[in-house]
């Protein structure tokens, strides 16, 4: 019988509804009438049969035409007040006015303000109490069991969403104002966040659900450390600039993410200095399909520049970024020109004429390898791409008479004991010297630490050990690391190149340093589960130190001295860093040069010492690295690229 009554089809069960109604309103007139009369007999029947019999005949075309019925009955919520009140409103009116035009003896208004008001009960409570049986009759019981934190509107919107959705199972409110608590919402309880503790055990709640997407990332952070101790799946609904739509849904809520953990709020960016190297001019990004290289081209396309040229080595990675670009760009209305080109910053000529051609005036070179563990195991190609890379398209930028180079350092950069923090201090220095030939180019670098999301972000890889069951691996306890978001560091990067003099270091306040295995557990806990060296529980999450990877650090910087100075921007900073002239450097890049070339593993690693003066390889990692067997491998392996590369020319030319 239940799952007959599911079946109906929507005329079916409209009709249900109707029929209802065709019967029910007659009998709340006859009610009202005993209610007046205290007895209801035929004579008085007889007297007001016009009036009920038309008590439907006019209340239904009202409620048509106000879109009762049209309303699905497990998604009714407080706007259908409202539509009733009027509804019933108008057919009282209406039903006084044929009682008078009738010449009706007894018209009592009595009888007609009850009509009112029972009419209106019915109507409500009918299809509150109708919505009610057809969510319990299609319950889940499967469904998680989540409490709801936040009794605001978002709260209740999301509470009604999970009550029509069935995904959830909402047991209670959570709210800190004392105004709300005590009160029903939905027809669910609202508590306060000091009984949680209690209310998470005697409901047995499996989930809980952050829903204050207004609210600053410092007080979401202050909130998370108290869920963080009931072992609990915590939840949250993003940000409100991102519910464009202002409808929640089940699928709004999302996994905790680190920056919610981090409690840092973004400071509102600069629209002057955003604009000033950008709009109405032609800006190219290197590098534009990484993950600073794409976020740097969605943050240009916003401040509408004239032409937004894509330089990218990765067929796939710079369709997807220009596909992406092109959509915002319908989206917005933009006119901005977008051009995508295949190639790498080793190709001078090539950079020399797409700079030239398209007279481009700003250029944010982003392209490096960034892998610490395969850089340390692949440095000639580290350095042949991030130092000959930045050479050559710096050079064809100060040729082109490119106004703004911008070059997108790391704080791997700062007293590097790896390859690739090598090789960027070594373009930082190469932009510093060129920075000294007063030409028409402005160079910069900005230089920050790690960001969310990158493809190299321990967040993500932490989340899948997690549902893995564990073990979460660790390089070491006492690992730590700055972080960012990555629109923030883009934002950043863009309104640090505007200020640039040249030859300017300017650094990002990155907040606080993290102690990556503090992140480790609050993920733990906060996704329902316990460490395995606080519990017994089979499904407790182990964690695991794998030890350092080839070239890292246990901490990073972001400063090589003391020397800084504030800029109009209250997170970018510059540094003052020693430099050296362009003659001395040039003839150490020459040498380099060579010994790439040579695969002299020896004589590269003692010019990056010469260059770098705070370059210390880790001991032991430096040793395997530059060892025979791998010098071996490396010059196999480099010679027959170089020849398929010569190949390749030869048919290109």
């Amino acid at each position: 019988m239940i799952n007959l009554f599911l079946k109906l089809t929507r005329r079916q069960k409209q009709a249900i509804a109707i029929a209802a109604d065709l019967v029910f309103l007659p009998l709340m007139f006859v009610v009202a009438m005993a209610m007046r009369f205290d007895v209801v007999d035929a004579a008085l029947l007889k007297q007001f049969a016009v009036v009920i019999l038309a008590a439907p005949v006019v209340a239904l075309p009202v409620f048509i035409r106000l879109g009762l019925y049209r309303a699905v009955i497990r998604f009714v919520d407080q706007k259908i007040v409202y539509v009733v009140i009027y509804g019933v409103t108008i057919t009282v009116l209406t039903l006084l006015g044929l009682a008078v035009f009738l010449q009706i003896s007894v018209v009592s208004r009595a009888v007609f303000g009850i009509f009112w008001i029972s009419a209106m009960m019915y109507m409500l409570a009918s299809r509150f109490l109708m919505r009610s049986y057809l969510l319990q009759l299609s319950h889940n019981h499967n469904a998680p069991r989540v409490a709801i934190y936040g009794a605001g509107p978002t709260g209740v919107q999301m509470a009604t969403a999970f009550q029509s959705s069935h995904e959830y199972v909402p047991m209670f409110l959570i709210d800190d104002k004392k105004e709300l608590q005590g009160t029903l919402i939905s027809g669910i309880r609202v508590y306060s966040s000091a009984d949680l503790s209690a209310l998470v055990k005697k409901y047995q709640v499996q989930e809980i659900h952050l829903v204050m997407p207004s609210i600053s990332k410092k007080v979401k952070k202050t909130i998370l450390e108290r869920l963080e101790t009931l072992q609990v799946k915590v939840k949250v609904t993003p940000p409100i600039g991102d519910l464009l739509n202002g409808e929640l849904s089940s699928k709004d809520v999302r996994e905790i993410e680190i920056e919610d953990l981090l409690g840092r709020d973004s400071v509102v960016p600069n629209v002057a200095l955003m604009s000033a190297c950008i709009t109405d001019k032609t800006v190219l990004v290197s590098g534009a399909g990484g993950s600073i290289g794409s976020e740097l081209c969605r943050q240009i396309l916003m401040q509408k520049p004239a032409r937004l040229i894509l330089l990218e080595m990765s067929e796939f990675a710079l369709y997807t970024i220009e596909k992406e670009l092109s959509g915002m760009k319908e989206l917005h209305a933009l006119e901005t020109h977008i051009m995508p080109f295949l190639g790498s910053v080793l190709e001078a000529a090539k950079c020399q004429k797409i700079l030239t051609t398209f007279a481009v005036q700003t250029v944010y070179h982003a392209a490096a390898y960034k892998h610490v563990p395969l850089v340390e195991q692949n440095p000639i190609e580290g350095i042949r791409n991030n130092v000959f890379g930045t050479l050559s398209i710096a050079r064809a930028a100060m040729n082109a008479g490119v106004a703004n180079f911008v070059l997108i350092s790391t704080d791997k950069a700062v007293r590097p004991t790896n390859v690739m923090g090598s090789t960027k201090r070594l373009a930082e220095l190469i932009l510093q010297a060129f920075a000294e030939k007063k030409s028409a180019t402005r160079f910069c670098m900005v230089r920050f630490g790690n960001v969310l999301g990158s493809s190299g972000s321990v967040v993500p890889l932490f989340r899948r050990q997690i549902m893995a069951g564990g073990p979460i691996t660790l390089t070491h306890p006492d690992m730590t690391r700055y972080f960012m978001t990555i629109p923030e560091a883009a934002q950043l990067v863009l309104q640090a190149g505007a200020m640039a003099e040249g030859g300017d270091v300017f650094v990002l306040d990155m907040g606080e340093p993290v102690k990556i295995i503090d992140l480790a557990e609050r993920m733990i806990r906060l996704s329902g589960l316990q460490l395995k060296s606080e519990s017994t529980d089979s499904k407790a999450i182990d964690i695991q130190h794998v030890g350092l990877r080839p070239g890292e650090k246990l901490y990073e910087e972001l400063l090589i001295g003391e020397n800084v100075d504030g800029t109009e921007h209250p997170l970018i900073m510059r540094a003052q860093e020693n430099k050296l002239t362009w003659p001395v450097l040039q003839l150490i890049l020459d040498q380099l040069d060579d010994a790439c070339q040579r695969f002299a593993f020896e004589e590269v690693r003692t010019l990056l010492l010469e260059a770098v003066k705070e370059y210390q390889p880790q001991c032991g990692i430096k040793d395997m690295v530059w060892s025979e067997e791998f010098k071996r491998n490396q010059q196999t392996i480099n010679l027959a690229l170089i020849q398929l590369h010569s190949q390749g020319e030869r048919i290109l030319h």
